[in-house]
């Protein structure tokens, strides 16, 4: 599926098949507790992969764990959501 935004209109491919729609408006969606807090780990997630991204010594040290078949950013976002969460 290819999907494009256009002002407030979206495009999306589905095979040989066009669909265009409104972008939907998600104010008024409050989001659960659940919800809230799966969104806060993702956010330190992504500051802990950018860290180690950023970091040469930190980056060199998941080049040789993972190689390059591996984004370095990808690899640390796994890591930080793979752990145990007390």
């Amino acid at each position: 599926m290819q999907k494009s935004k256009v002002g407030d209109i979206v495009i999306k491919q589905y095979g040989d098949k066009t669909v265009i729609s409104k972008y939907p408006d998600m104010s008024n969606v409050v989001p659960s507790d659940s919800q809230l807090g799966k969104r806060s780990r993702f956010a330190e997630a992504v500051a802990y992969a950018k860290t180690i991204n950023s970091n040469p010594i930190l980056r060199l040290d998941y080049v040789k764990r993972y190689g390059d078949s591996k984004s370095v950013y990808q690899a640390a976002l796994k890591e930080y959501l793979n752990r145990e969460v007390y």
